[in-house]
């Protein structure tokens, strides 16, 4: 399964005391495909950076390259279109970018400036990561 992360995410499970083991358990063994672009990494670094330190985002992309050397379940996309579905924030558009133009079957978040797209027409399914880890 294709599956974009939201940074809120993302973070959380390279926390210490993540809630939601069973996703980054499901990422390291291979149980789904990661969908990012260069502007969903670079928001992945500057937060993980200012949450916690540059040290720990080293840690965390080179174990994200390393899962991908394994798995090849990084899949880099390039959004050339701005599909503009969230109005409220429209910073949250690279994410539905990455997950259109990746053919993503999920998007993983707790925002709710996504349910916009619940009536966008493209089919993706918005989804918690409480809801995720039950399908990882």
């Amino acid at each position: 399964m294709r599956v974009c992360l939201d940074t809120n995410v993302f973070a959380q499970l390279f926390s210490p005391h993540s809630p939601f083991p069973q996703i980054l358990d499901g990422f390291i063994h291979g149980r789904f495909e990661l969908l990012v672009s260069t502007e969903i990494l670079l928001e992945y670094e500057e937060v993980v950076v200012r949450e916690f330190s540059p040290q720990r985002w080293n840690r965390i992309w080179t174990l994200v390259q390393r899962i991908d050397t394994h798995h090849k379940t990084v899949i880099q996309v390039a959004p050339h279109f701005r599909f503009q579905v969230i109005s409220v924030d429209p910073d949250d558009n690279k994410f539905v970018d990455c997950a259109i133009t990746g053919g993503a079957e999920l998007l993983v978040t707790s925002d709710r400036h996504f349910s916009e797209v619940l009536n966008s027409g493209y089919a993706i399914r918005i989804v918690s990561p409480v809801d995720f880890a039950l399908l990882v």
